[in-house]
């Protein structure tokens, strides 16, 4: 006998056609069949060892983040219900140029620092790994939910050249190939890079392209955070849609939006540039969270000049008079590169996290300066992270309604009050965007979050719900899911998501986390 029916489901399948009534069969972890109507039509209904009554529920395939920050999280935090929660069944992590592997024990240290306000410094966590495959490992060895992995081009960067603001030599960049080749080997989706943040900011277009060029070989592709989201936001889009282009490799825009007052209602423009490069048979993706506010380190405003070398030799800047002074005066006049070109406005920078516990009393405040950030920079030791409160919300509507987008958290799980989407961007798009405002209509919004992005990931049994696919199952109730999280109580979990497994086993079960670790590492499909 099949382990499970769900009975009376809202079948929403993931390929943006409408909806229909069903019993989804589930077995070994599969679906194995998919009875519409079966009680209208008064056929013989299938059975199972438990069935579950989904009257008034949307079955639909688990909702995949295609932007992720969840590195370390889904070692240290088994239950990691602010995603299990939320209906995701696959997180994309490696995300903006800087994570974990490949590494050797110097670059290990540096990167351990140099993102402590993105994932804690990782004093609880055994680092047993140092390549790709290694840390693929760890994760198969049982994690909340899946785990996809892009190469961070910071990382290898900082592992084959170091932390210096300069070209990589010849031999350099063939290293910088060979590690990117190796990782995509060992199961990575792509590569990724953070063209804000060092040392992967460094690199000139020809280095990226190159590195490009190997993803293209296996079949992955290149998710930037590129170089502008103020200022030069459009150029920045340009240069990598050409960059990728030249290198004929797939591209997926990370958090793709228009942020500061540059870009109030700018985002047609965005659009128009990327509907030019896919009628010209570019192929390209993206994704976006429901929000306004970003989020980022503290020490991400600097200007690439004051962050060369590494977080010590920052800490070192910022102790100087003379040289903090020259970095206030990018920072605050002139808008540095870390700031997306614009000059910082205090005002809209809110303090979420912090790294040292003596500190926690800043957490929610606002900086009223130049001194105060030099301050808690130096105090937290770089690992402050911040909401910026700098998007629009036109210009998030907009984007989302484009055939190219895709659901991402940008989700920073550390600090205490950190950025609600961390916690709430799936509900959000389901509740707010579409049962509240209409944005979206269901049957498209579940395509944004779970077959489209699973085409992007070339995955060939996930993202939709057909016969032989892997049971990546989410039900909720359209009448009531909503994000539980707030500005104000950013944990808070979502309401109306009741059921999610994964691989056919319940994460959460009558909207409780259970104790199954069903998720594992998902590994690059083999080009053919």
């Amino acid at each position: 006998m099949q382990d499970l029916v769900i009975r009376d489901a809202e079948v929403v399948d993931g390929s943006g056609a409408g909806s229909y009534r069903a019993d989804v069969v589930v077995d070994d972890g599969r679906i194995v069949s998919v009875v519409r109507e079966a009680a209208a039509a008064g056929c013989q209904r299938p059975s199972a060892m438990r069935e579950l009554d989904a009257e008034g529920l949307v079955l639909s395939p688990g909702f995949i983040d295609m932007h992720a920050h969840s590195d370390l999280a889904l070692l240290r935090d088994p239950d990691h219900s602010a995603k299990a929660a939320q209906g995701v069944t696959l997180e994309v992590i490696g995300q903006d140029g800087l994570s974990y592997a490949p590494v050797d024990d110097r670059t290990l240290a540096e990167v351990r620092r140099a993102i402590t306000g993105w994932n804690g410094h990782g004093d609880d966590i055994d680092f047993d790994w140092r390549s790709v495959g290694e840390y693929l490992d760890r994760l198969d060895r049982g994690i909340a939910v899946n785990a996809a992995y892009l190469i961070p081009q910071g990382t290898v960067r900082a592992l084959a050249v170091g932390w210096e603001d300069r070209e990589a030599t010849p031999q350099e960049l063939d290293r910088m190939r060979q590690l990117v080749a190796e990782g995509l080997e060992q199961g990575a989706v792509g590569m990724s890079s953070g063209l804000t943040y060092t040392p992967g900011m460094y690199a000139k277009d020809a280095e990226l392209t190159g590195l490009c060029r190997v993803v293209a070989s296996y079949g992955g592709y290149y998710c930037p955070h590129h170089r502008s989201y103020g200022a030069g936001a459009l150029e920045a889009y340009e240069e990598t849609v050409a960059l990728t282009r030249e290198a004929g490799c797939a591209l997926h825009l990370a958090h793709a939006t228009m942020n500061f007052g540059v870009n109030k209602g700018r985002a047609p423009e965005l659009l128009g540039l990327l509907d030019r490069a896919l009628a010209a048979g570019a192929d390209i993706s993206l994704d976006t969270y429901p929000y306004t506010p970003g989020c980022t380190t503290l020490a991400a405003l600097l200007p690439s000049w004051a962050s060369e070398g590494g977080p010590e030799a920052v800490l070192a800047r910022l102790r100087d008079e003379e040289t903090a002074e020259r970095i206030r005066h990018d920072v605050e006049v002139v808008g540095s590169d870390g700031c997306h070109g614009v000059p910082v406005e205090w005002e809209t920078i809110e303090i979420s996290g912090v790294s040292d516990p003596g500190l926690a009393s800043c957490v929610g405040t606002r900086l009223d300066g130049w001194a105060a950030a030099r301050r808690l920079l130096l105090a937290d030791r770089l690992g402050t992270t911040i909401l910026q409160h700098v998007g629009h919300e036109e210009n998030v509507r907009a984007i989302m309604r484009h055939r190219i987008h895709t659901g991402g958290s940008d989700g920073i799980l550390q600090g205490t009050k950190p950025h609600p989407r961390a916690y709430g961007t799936f509900p959000q798009y389901l509740g707010r965007y579409v049962r509240e405002l209409g944005v979206l209509w269901l049957e498209e919004c579940v395509a944004h979050l779970t077959g489209r992005p699973a085409a992007r990931l070339r995955l060939q049994d996930r993202g939709l719900i057909r016969e032989g696919y892997r049971a990546d199952l989410v039900l909720f109730d359209p009448r009531t899911v909503a994000a539980g999280s707030t500005y104000e109580e950013p944990r808070r979990l979502p309401t109306g998501i009741p059921y999610v497994l994964i691989d056919g086993r319940f994460v959460i079960e009558d909207g409780r986390r259970t104790d199954v670790l069903a998720g594992r590492a998902v590994r690059r499909t083999p080009v053919k």
